[in-house]
């Protein structure tokens, strides 16, 4: 599971993260229709690109856990490259184990994803100790309402099918937006993200009830009109488990910004707090 802490957030892009019950996550309805192209369209017009850096820390972890403390930085970089979106993530890790063991894990993760929705590029590079442990690269396409397919070059090469509804990370944060402006809480969707070489993942999303961003914030990027607490739950595709993979929980602002995050693994919790942020330039396209 730890290899997850490299898909983060494109997902929520810049959005990681969000909280609250797997039960109610359970309870979207993968029969939603999909977001209007002008409602997502007035969504984007308001995403500011950005950097981010994030302190990483272990939240808690329960009797049995192996982890025993995870400390690092994440930065997660969202940009405007006219005819698409890029993202990066970097992350520097350390987790220690209760047996006294330590890992270091550095992960690079970059894509690039077409404002359509249509087409997705990204390259995986992550490090443990030192040495490279894995490497995952590709581009994926979807068709017009339908399903699509995915060619991986590293670490092998192959082709995956999409199924009809696939989304791209970014394409999902927006919908997640889309979904918070008019106050539908619940959706599930399948998502593509390139992470690994495993496939697309089943992702059940909760948004709450909006609220202002905290009055002590003093960068003038988090003081928007609307932020959502959200949540959401990642199932393999192929997995009949009612019980998810991993969860993850995030303050949004309605400019795509993330407050806060916590990943949840089960028996480990991890949080990301911002440190620090800074506007990146709007397409002039």
């Amino acid at each position: 599971m730890l290899d997850r802490l490299s898909a983060l957030p494109a997902t929520v892009g810049a959005v990681f993260a969000a909280a609250v019950s797997a039960g109610a996550l359970l309870a979207a309805s993968p029969a939603l229709a999909q977001p209007a192209a002008t409602s997502l369209a007035a969504v984007a017009a308001k995403i500011q690109p950005h950097r981010a850096i994030y302190a990483m820390s272990l939240g808690s972890a329960r009797n049995g856990s192996k982890v025993s403390d995870v400390r690092g930085r994440m930065m997660f970089e969202w940009a405007d490259a006219c005819d698409g979106w890029t993202t990066e993530q970097r992350f520097q890790l350390r987790f220690v184990y209760s047996e006294g063991e330590d890992m270091a894990m550095n992960t690079n993760y970059t894509t690039w994803e077409a404002k359509n929705g249509l087409r997705y590029r990204f390259n995986v590079r992550k490090l443990v100790n030192g040495e490279v442990d894995e490497e995952v690269r590709g581009e994926a396409n979807l068709g017009e309402g339908g399903g699509g397919s995915a060619q991986f070059t590293k670490p092998d090469p192959q082709e995956m099918e999409l199924p009809a509804g696939t989304m791209f990370p970014t394409a999902h944060t927006l919908a997640i937006l889309d979904h918070a402006e008019r106050k539908e809480p619940f959706f599930t969707r399948t998502i593509f993200d390139g992470s690994d070489a495993e496939g697309p993942t089943e992702v059940s999303t909760v948004v709450g009830k909006p609220g202002a961003p905290k009055d002590s914030a003093k960068d003038p990027l988090l003081k928007v009109g609307k932020a959502w607490p959200v949540r959401m739950a990642f199932f393999p595709v192929q997995s009949d488990s009612a019980q998810p993979e991993y969860e993850m929980s995030l303050h949004l602002l309605e400019n795509g910004i993330a407050e806060s995050m916590q990943i949840d693994y089960g028996d480990f919790t991890v949080n990301a707090v911002l440190e620090k942020i800074e506007a990146l330039p709007k397409s002039g396209c």
